[in-house]
């Protein structure tokens, strides 16, 4: 008789509001969220929307994002791994769930008794499903989307050796290909041949499928950039970025300027000390006061997701002005110099992602102004926001 199953993959654990003692946090604005697909859903011209909430959630804390989007009637989820998908099921998720990532090791057992749909690429991952119902494990026929490589080079079949793994299917009746997908790689390009060449290629391996007889009910290939500009919508989108209200590059703002930010992160001014001029601040002296300087220390540092490269380079919000990061950015604390911001006291707000409105005026730090400070992209910067930094969910 078969085993009973025992679940082995456990969810990952985040600081939570209750346990918090420093006051650096990550705000979520839950209403911002809702509004977010409400605008997404209208760019999916009548497309399932299944929201990508890999990275716990783009760094807004996955479980949470999800049962928002899941009682303003998403379609569904996607997530790289089996963790993600386990997590959101623990959660009490019940929406459809798609592993898009492929790599289950000695776990499809789990993959299918936690209710998800595996992304498949390779005859090896197809028929490593077809023994779980062969050996009476699992009832089937088991449920997969077939990943094509189009252009990415990352992963999925290639359209090379997808004629073989299309016959190979017949092998294996306990497995039905219920999606086609791809991935784009430029869909945020300002040009589209990269994208139009991808959907060619998408078109061609649809058409070959067909003539062996696998006819998938869903496919899919738009990320936030293709669903904002029209491209490649198909049957279903798997937007992420643009969920949390960041429409990378400045077309995709443009196409879409009332998606309003969801995460805002905030800390308070711990410390304030007075530096002669010349005075050095900071790891290796990378900063040195210019003139009599008031420099506040914040904590929050790199390894709750400031980047070391905002050392000298970054902005924050105190009292609705900003004012400079100063000296290198430690792994727990930060310097700014607030030398020209009148009465900065300890306890302070200070804004390092999102608004603040202040006695000295309104202002906004962007995540994607922080990825061209970093050099790296708004992604990066969302997803960097650690653990140990609790999310507070928010309503209006």
């Amino acid at each position: 008789m078969p085993q009973p199953f025992v679940p082995r993959v456990l969810r990952p654990r985040r600081a939570a509001p209750a346990d918090a003692v420093r006051p650096t946090r990550a705000e979520i604005n839950l209403e911002a969220l809702r509004r977010n697909l409400r605008v997404v859903a209208r760019h999916a011209a009548g497309a399932r929307v299944w929201a990508v909430l890999k990275a716990d959630g783009y760094g807004h804390g996955a479980p949470a994002v999800a049962r928002t989007l899941e009682r303003a009637r998403i379609d569904g989820f996607c997530v790289a791994l089996l963790e993600e998908g386990v997590e959101l099921r623990e959660a009490g998720i019940v929406a459809p769930i798609l592993v898009m990532g492929g790599h289950y090791e000695n776990a499809h057992e789990e993959v299918i008794a936690r209710g998800l749909v595996p992304v498949v690429y390779d005859a090896g991952q197809i028929a490593a499903f077809a023994r779980l119902v062969r050996a009476g494990r699992t009832p089937g026929p088991i449920d997969v989307h077939l990943k094509v490589d189009t252009g990415m080079g990352r992963l999925g079949v290639t359209m090379g050796a997808l004629p073989e793994l299309a016959d190979r299917l017949a092998d294996y009746p306990e497995v039905r290909v219920r999606g086609l997908m791809t991935h784009l790689a430029c869909a945020d390009a300002a040009g589209d041949d990269e994208t139009t060449e991808q959907a060619a290629r998408f078109e061609e391996a649809t058409a070959l499928l067909a003539r062996r007889g696998v006819r998938p009910d869903v496919r899919h290939a738009a990320n936030s950039a293709a669903v904002l500009r029209g491209r490649v919508r198909l049957d279903a989108v798997r937007p992420g970025l643009a969920l949390f209200g960041v429409a990378s590059g400045a077309q995709g703002r443009s196409l879409a300027p009332d998606l309003r930010a969801v995460m805002r992160v905030r800390t308070e001014v711990i410390a304030l000390r007075d530096v002669d001029a010349g005075a050095p601040v900071g790891y290796d002296a990378t900063w040195k006061a210019p003139r009599r300087s008031c420099v506040a220390t914040l904590p929050m540092g790199y390894a709750d997701g400031l980047s070391r490269r905002l050392g000298n380079r970054g902005h924050v919000l105190v009292r609705g002005k900003r004012a400079p990061i100063v000296g290198a950015v430690s792994m727990d604390m930060t310097m700014i110099d607030v030398t020209d911001i009148p009465g900065v006291s300890v306890g302070d707000e200070v804004v390092v992602l999102g608004s603040q409105e202040g006695p000295l005026g309104r202002g906004a730090i962007e995540a994607d102004e922080i990825a061209a400070r970093s050099d790296t992209i708004v992604w990066e910067v969302l997803t960097s926001i650690s653990r140990r930094v609790p999310r507070f969910y928010r309503e209006p």
